[in-house]
């Protein structure tokens, strides 16, 4: 019996994994089964976007390289279905196939062949990732007259409209704010936000900050709110103080 079907347990997270090869199938199956995932599979794109359907995991596992469609149009159509969380699995190690999937909406992107240790870490970062955050004590932050966060929904409410944020992308703008004012390096972002074992994966970061100001931002070549610090890490305006100052002056 695995640890997943023990009955006095919590069952464990659902993943699907998508590969066209059988024995990496099973690797990945029995590695997870003895952590307490239960795990599903599909040998191609459009078996995994049926069982997406059907099944509705927790997490999706998706091999880049598969006959017919591959990894990305896979991911593109599970999109279209659903918001779960996909760790695309790739041989290729380039950089434009990281952003390329993460632009997509992939959440992260593990270069094979891999230990089963690297792999359920990951796994267990993005489930965390994907939880909701703890309740704020404002619901919405008000930045100024533009800008305002609503930590009840995880949606930014730009010039009076409000824009729905990815959860990763919630809880890197919360980091930012809730440390307002101070330059918090590149690594400590990536271990906050990500987990350690991202501490020097720079690729996410600067995505997500680009998907950020992109955003949030009224000009997002020339930032208001997100300033990079060059070589040290990334700061969020000190909004905070500039409204005490406004208040004295009152």
């Amino acid at each position: 019996m695995s640890p997943s079907s023990a009955s006095n347990h919590k069952p464990g997270p659902l993943v699907l994994i998508v590969d066209d090869e059988p024995r990496i199938i099973r690797f990945i199956q029995v590695n997870l089964e003895m952590e307490g995932f239960r795990t599903i599979q599909a040998r191609n794109g459009l078996e995994a976007v049926e069982q997406v359907r059907k099944q509705l995991p927790d997490l999706v596992l998706l091999d880049v390289m598969m006959p017919e469609m591959d990894g990305f149009e896979t991911l593109r159509m599970i999109r279209e279905i659903v918001n779960v969380p996909v760790i695309m699995l790739t041989v290729r190690n380039s950089e434009d196939d990281k952003v390329r999937g993460l632009d997509l909406g992939a959440d992260d992107y593990i270069t094979k062949p891999f230990s089963p240790r690297e792999l359920v870490s990951r796994i267990k970062a993005v489930l965390r990732r994907v939880q909701p955050p703890a309740p704020a004590d404002t619901a919405i932050l008000k930045i100024d007259d533009y800008l305002s966060v609503d930590y009840n929904t995880g949606a930014v409410i730009v010039n009076g409209e409000k824009i729905k944020l990815r959860p990763t992308e919630f809880r890197l703008l919360r980091h930012l704010l809730e440390n307002a004012g101070w330059t918090i390096p590149y690594g400590t972002l990536l271990s906050k936000v990500w987990g350690y074992e991202y501490k020097d994966d720079l690729v996410y970061l600067r995505l997500y900050i680009n998907y950020l100001r992109k955003k949030i931002e009224p000009d997002p070549s020339h930032p208001r709110y997100i300033i990079t610090e060059r070589g040290i890490g990334y700061r969020f305006i000190d909004f905070r103080h500039s409204k005490s100052e406004e208040q004295e002056k009152k």
